[in-house]
């Protein structure tokens, strides 16, 4: 090896048509001295698909054995070594083995890098149809449903798209619960299979999408695309005044005590001065 450190590279992988592999990382699965596929059977079919001979050494990154794997994934990196790192589908290090491992070797000042590519989320929010200019993604629900309606409670008053990865299996539970939370009207967008043969995408209501998931059975990867909440209408401003006068009351200035409760509700301060003005003088 040499005595100059060698790489660590994140590669995405196809969602599901090996089509969409890029020229980079077939070069990378050709190239690579050691390659950490979180399935070591996928991964090889995968490079079958793709017409690629690697020549480096294969080895089982997946969420159990990610620690434990770590030391001798950066060792090799020391050693001069271009270690490729690729999940199942998709970017690692997104809800898949990775983050520790790029965490780790940036603290020693490693080379690390990434082949970008496909990934599930980016996908599923351009075919959701919903408003996606800011979006956030919270991985995967709580399995037990107490904990997913507590999970979903912190989503209510989000206004930014938020997407999330579920189990087909799980899918009509976590919408139920999303219903019941959320409300029943909100809108969503189930995507499963992307890009694969039986590719769906099913866009609706809550509502309209747990009546759908309890019709039959969901299967394949899933991936939600949950809209944003709509905002809330401001309160007019002449029912705000009695928190001005209570906050003058004790003894704050007008102004600051008008500012102060203006940006809490969402008003203009102008408006709720004016209000306040007009009152004292009633």
């Amino acid at each position: 090896m040499s005595d100059a450190p060698g790489v660590l590279v994140l590669a995405a992988t196809p969602l599901g048509d090996p089509r969409d592999a890029s020229p980079r990382l077939r070069e990378l699965i050709g190239t690579a001295d050691l390659i950490a596929a979180e399935d070591t059977r996928r991964f090889r079919t995968l490079a079958a698909a793709l017409e690629v001979t690697y020549v480096g050494k294969i080895i089982s990154h997946y969420d159990a054995v990610e620690v434990e794997r770590l030391p001798g994934l950066l060792a090799a990196v020391r050693d001069g070594a271009t270690v490729l790192v690729v999940s199942d589908a998709g970017m690692p290090a997104v809800s898949d083995p990775g983050y520790r491992l790029v965490a780790a070797a940036a603290a020693e000042d490693l080379p690390v890098t990434c082949a970008p590519g496909p990934s599930a989320v980016t996908t599923a929010l351009v075919l959701s149809g919903l408003p996606c200019e800011r979006f956030c993604f919270d991985g995967f629900p709580p399995r037990r449903s107490g904990e997913r309606q507590r999970w979903f409670a912190a989503l209510r008053d989000e206004r930014r798209a938020v997407v999330f990865f579920e189990s087909p299996r799980r899918t009509a539970d976590t919408l139920a619960d999303a219903v019941a939370v959320l409300g029943a009207d909100r809108r969503a967008a189930v995507c499963r299979e992307l890009t694969k043969t039986h590719e769906q995408v099913v866009r609706g209501t809550l509502a309209e999408l747990h009546e759908w998931a309890i019709s039959g059975d969901v299967l394949g990867e899933v991936t939600v695309v949950l809209a944003g909440a709509e905002p809330s209408a401001a309160p007019p401003v002449e029912s705000l005044v009695g928190a001005v006068r209570e906050r003058t009351d004790d003894g704050e200035r007008l102004k600051d005590a008008v500012a102060a409760v203006a940006e809490a509700a969402g008003v203009p301060k102008r408006e709720l001065y004016n209000a306040s003005l007009a009152a004292r003088e009633d």
